[in-house]
């Protein structure tokens, strides 16, 4: 399996508009209602998935020979404190491989090689402890618990932020290629 990282294109709208009809629980990291066919899917890539570092936003495809099968996402990019917020999230089909903390490690060592970050942030509701093992796995350290951060379908939820600085270890995993 050749995993890479990669700008979203607009030939990956079957691949986005699959994943969003497939993955119901994506309503939680993107706007599924607006991805209702293919046209809406290109225009989602364009949009919501931009590659724009200078706008502090940079959506990497998470490419599985490929395919586009889920998103590492960079945003909130603070260049006076090299700081930025990570996300991410695999279509149902490709879970269970690895690849969510393959692609969330790879992401925050690009931005912190490529960009010169340096504190790289994410954060996970605390009933979601598949994803608290991701950011486990691909290096980033608990750091505390914000509380009613969220709020979905009227009810609110803790979520436990995890940190991975630029003088922590890199994650022992096998990294994606990074292709610009």
């Amino acid at each position: 399996m050749r995993v890479t990282l990669r700008p979203w294109r607009p030939d990956d709208a079957a691949s986005l508009l699959a994943a969003v009809q497939a993955t119901p629980d994506l309503d939680t990291q993107m706007n599924r209602s607006a991805v209702h066919g293919l046209e809406a899917a290109e225009e989602y890539i364009h949009s919501a998935l931009a590659w724009d570092p200078d706008a502090g936003t940079c959506s990497f495809a998470i490419d599985v020979d490929g395919r586009a099968a889920g998103n590492a996402g960079l945003s909130h990019m603070d260049y006076r404190h090299r700081t930025a917020w990570l996300s991410y999230w695999i279509a149902s089909d490709s879970r269970g491989l690895g690849l969510a903390g393959r692609a969330a490690a790879g992401a925050a060592g690009w931005a912190i090689q490529e960009l010169n970050l340096f504190r790289i942030e994410l954060g996970h509701r605390v009933n979601n402890p598949a994803s608290c093992a991701v950011a486990k796995r691909a290096g980033f350290l608990p750091e505390g618990i914000e509380r009613s951060k969220l709020e979905y379908g009227g009810l609110r939820f803790d979520v436990e932020t995890h940190a991975r600085l630029a003088t922590d270890p890199v994650p022992a995993l096998d990294l994606p290629t990074t292709k610009l």
